[in-house]
């Protein structure tokens, strides 16, 4: 036949092949969708969830949200005479780009962050006093603090540069099984290890001295965490952008994108408590048996069970918040005792005791935002001038010097507490939460998977805690539990996937 006919029937019968292959893998279907979902809180991390598990798995899978209390989770408001005030997550970064496209996609309008100018108070007297003309802060800063100011600018802008990393990991559908190594492919190292040094040691190395630490960096870690610098530096990180400029609401309250998103996602919202999860084996309509969790639920004075493919945990894990038992599993799920921080927020609508911070008449006062330092020995973590959620009441004038203040506290304040605060006040409406968790490093995060088609969203809170955080969280578990559920293991805990969706550009 000769060498070349030997070639060419060589290669016919390698193309013969290389058909019957194709023609098999046409043939073979991908696997179905799961029938059902399971979503266990309906906060920003649950209802974004719901929207992207939605958006992969498609229109058929049923979607049930439970929510024991209202849509929103922490993200909520407090109404005074009438209106309406953020009393949990009020502010969202320029550069959180998850909230800006749900306002986007869903609709919605944002409204300029309340602004005014702020002051740090030390218990005797204000350390600092911002000014309406930029060039007086910074000579202000300079004078005080040297370059620390920008150097911290500078510190933060770098960490936020590599943060911004995950939305294109996302953006291509790649997914982590650990909030460890979902950092680790945002910053390497460096990253990881902020979990585990405080943010008063990182800063301490850079240089960076006391007095800045106390005065500027700790006031804005105890009205953003309630705590010091001795939290995490990542979250401590998170918590400085929060004092950058250009930060926006969701016109009407940010817990609307929670209601919005759960709408989008076609889901069935659930109101009652779980109570347990279970593993058992159940027969489909295929007649094949199949393990399915079953979810026990509360609704009232009666109790329910359903069965579900997948289920997501949106809810803190946390006894004090939501008391799930998780029956039989080998083996068992770990346990969840890790402290959440007490927080009170009051709304107080009054006349300002503006003596107790400065020697100024009170009409000279000028100050929309007190901030405290460690060492003030004050009962409030801050206190600061809110508008209503809708944009269109705004702010109310004030009527003989009466505003409506937000303060948060680690206790309910008493009336001589208030009495201090202001000269009279008409209404004081107040809030008790479990807010976030407490940070004290090293600090390890719970896991994402707990068992095979079981997940949990708020382990990332452990890293830091805030809506986008919670977006994140949200969009990782629907793309992990969609990876899992069809087996493409090459989607998730990629390594070097900075390089190499660099490469692929």
């Amino acid at each position: 036949m000769g060498r070349y006919g030997a070639a060419l029937v060589g290669l016919q019968f390698g193309l013969g092949l290389l058909l019957c292959e194709l023609g098999s893998l046409a043939s073979a279907e991908p696997r179905a969708p799961p029938d059902r979902i399971a979503i266990v809180g309906a906060g920003i991390g649950g209802t974004s969830s719901a929207y992207y598990l939605r958006k992969k798995f498609g229109k058929d899978v049923k979607i049930d949200v439970f929510e024991r209390e209202e849509v929103g989770g922490r993200l909520a408001t407090l109404k005074v005479e009438g209106h309406d005030y953020e009393s949990g997550g009020s502010v969202i970064h320029p550069l959180n780009l998850h909230m800006k496209r749900f306002v986007k996609e869903l609709g919605l309008s944002s409204v300029p962050a309340s602004g005014g100018l702020m002051g740090v108070y030390n218990g005797k007297s204000l350390v600092f006093e911002e000014s309406s003309w930029f060039i007086i802060n910074m000579i202000k800063l300079v004078w005080r603090y040297g370059f620390q100011s920008l150097r911290m600018h500078m510190w933060v802008e770098d960490l936020l540069d590599k943060f911004m990393r995950i939305y294109r990991y996302q953006s291509h559908d790649y997914a982590f099984s650990s909030v460890e190594k979902l950092l680790l492919a945002i910053g390497g190292d460096d990253y990881v290890r902020l979990l585990n040094q405080t943010l008063h040691e990182n800063l301490q190395k850079a240089g960076f001295s006391e007095t800045f630490l106390n005065e500027m960096i700790a006031p804005i870690m105890r009205v953003n965490f309630g705590q010091s610098t001795n939290l995490n530096a990542f979250v401590g990180a998170v918590s400085m952008t929060g004092a950058d400029s250009n930060l926006w609401a969701v016109e009407g309250g940010n817990k609307v994108v929670c209601s919005r998103l759960l709408q989008a996602s076609s889901s069935s919202l659930i109101t009652g408590s779980v109570v347990s999860i279970e593993e058992k084996t159940r027969t489909k309509r295929t007649g094949n048996p199949t393990k399915m969790y079953e979810v026990v639920y509360k609704t009232g004075s009666e109790t329910h069970s359903d069965f579900y493919d997948i289920v997501l945990v949106a809810a803190p894990l946390n006894r004090k918040m939501s008391d799930i038992t998780f029956l039989n599993f080998d083996p068992p799920i770990e346990e969840f005792d890790d402290p959440y921080q007490h927080l009170v927020t009051t709304l107080i609508k009054g006349e300002l005791n503006s003596t107790l911070f400065s020697s100024r008449p009170k009409d000279q006062f000028g100050l929309s935002a007190i901030l405290v330092t460690d060492d003030s020995d004050m009962f409030i973590n801050s206190l600061s001038i809110v508008a209503p959620v809708r944009a269109k009441e705004g702010p109310a004038p004030a009527v003989d010097g009466m505003h409506v203040w937000k303060t948060f506290s680690r206790d309910v304040l008493t009336k001589e507490q208030i009495s201090k605060l202001f000269l009279s006040y008409d209404y004081a409406a107040r809030k008790q939460w479990l807010s976030y968790p407490y940070y004290e490093p090293p600090q390890k995060c719970p896991s994402i998977i707990l068992h095979d088609r079981l997940y949990y969203l708020n382990g990332i809170e452990f890293a830091a805690s805030c809506m986008e955080m919670s977006a994140i969280a949200g969009y990782n578990a629907a793309l992990l539990a969609y990876h899992r559920w069809n087996g493409n293991e090459d989607m998730i805990d990629q390594e070097d996937l900075y390089e190499k969706l660099k490469t692929e550009l």
